[in-house]
């Protein structure tokens, strides 16, 4: 494997996203791109991006704004500018024509986790042409919370109090995820929620570049409900061209996909449109499925088996 760091202004105008290009050893049969998720940053993923690049393909992979090193050279923790959700969506497409002016004409996918599967699902509407395939992953359905907030959270930024943090906007709506009571079998403390192995979660807390104990100002809280809000229904599934094919999968007490009942409510609008969409929920695991220990070969095992089966039609 090598690989290149690329950094490129951000669509903010206020940010230098910083990106990096991993590449096979051998010639590559694809890319993919890699979208990550809320309070995170894309290097998390590098057990999947080397079992990628093994499998021959490319992957270009970003930190968003507010987040990890971009946030860190910038120093803007949880903080997207001004511009709205579309800051990132913008951001990836910037990568996208950054790692295909250098690798043209190979089959093109794009994996998403979470906040990052949002932005993916965003994106596939605006610059869906020329994707092959869409990995979801953590994503969600109907998030009740998202469209109930934007009008208070508006009304705060009106009156001046965008930059503010304020813990009780976060929990309003975000704070139900680590009340639930479908962790019977371990109690849910700061970001356990996530993920029910220790060791992950050990290590997701000691990494300097995931923000866990910085939070978002008011106004990236109001951007990320309206994203939230954004791309649901029927009405979301009919913008995303039908020549992408899309893999959606999760864990069944992953709250943010409504523990399964989101992610399959996802896999039906598309369905309905006329998508050719593969739904795998993994049963006993949370939001993280991509970092469990156990599982994470078999997750990006399915990864890979979802893009082979796509380049070989």
């Amino acid at each position: 494997m090598a690989f290149q760091e690329k950094s490129f202004e951000s669509f903010n105008k206020r940010d230098m996203v910083q990106a990096w290009i991993y590449t096979p050893l051998r010639k590559p049969r694809g890319i993919i791109q890699l979208v990550h998720g809320y309070h995170e940053h894309s290097r998390r993923y590098m057990h999947m991006i080397l079992k990628l690049n093994d499998a021959g393909f490319i992957v270009a992979a970003d930190d968003h704004v507010g987040h990890g090193k971009t946030a860190y050279v910038s120093d803007n923790w949880s903080d997207w500018g001004d511009k709205g959700y579309m800051t990132m969506v913008e951001d990836e497409h910037s990568l996208r024509k950054i790692v295909q002016e250098e690798y043209p004409d190979l089959p093109y996918f794009m994996f998403g986790h979470s906040m990052g599967s949002m932005v993916a699902r965003c994106y596939a509407t605006i610059y869906g042409k020329g994707i092959d395939g869409l990995i979801l992953c953590g994503t969600s359905g109907v998030i009740q919370t998202a469209s109930s907030v934007i009008p208070v959270f508006k009304n705060l930024i009106d009156e001046g109090r965008g930059e503010e943090v304020d813990p009780s906007c976060l929990e309003m709506l975000m704070g139900w995820m680590w009340k639930t009571e479908r962790y019977e079998e371990n109690p849910v403390t700061s970001n356990t929620w996530a993920c029910g192995d220790p060791d992950v979660n050990a290590d997701h807390a000691r990494d300097i570049y995931s923000d866990l104990l910085i939070q978002p100002n008011i106004r990236s809280l109001y951007y990320f409900a309206n994203l939230m809000n954004d791309i649901v229904g029927v009405k979301w599934a009919e913008k995303v061209p039908t020549s992408i094919k899309v893999y959606n999968i999760a864990g069944d007490k992953d709250p943010v996909g409504l523990y399964g009942e989101g992610v399959y409510a996802v896999s039906n609008w598309l369905a309905e449109t006329g998508h050719m969409v593969k739904t795998k929920v993994y049963s006993g695991y949370r939001h993280e499925i991509q970092y469990y220990l156990d599982i994470r070969d078999e997750v990006e095992d399915g990864i890979i088996d979802f893009v082979n089966c796509i380049i070989k039609k």
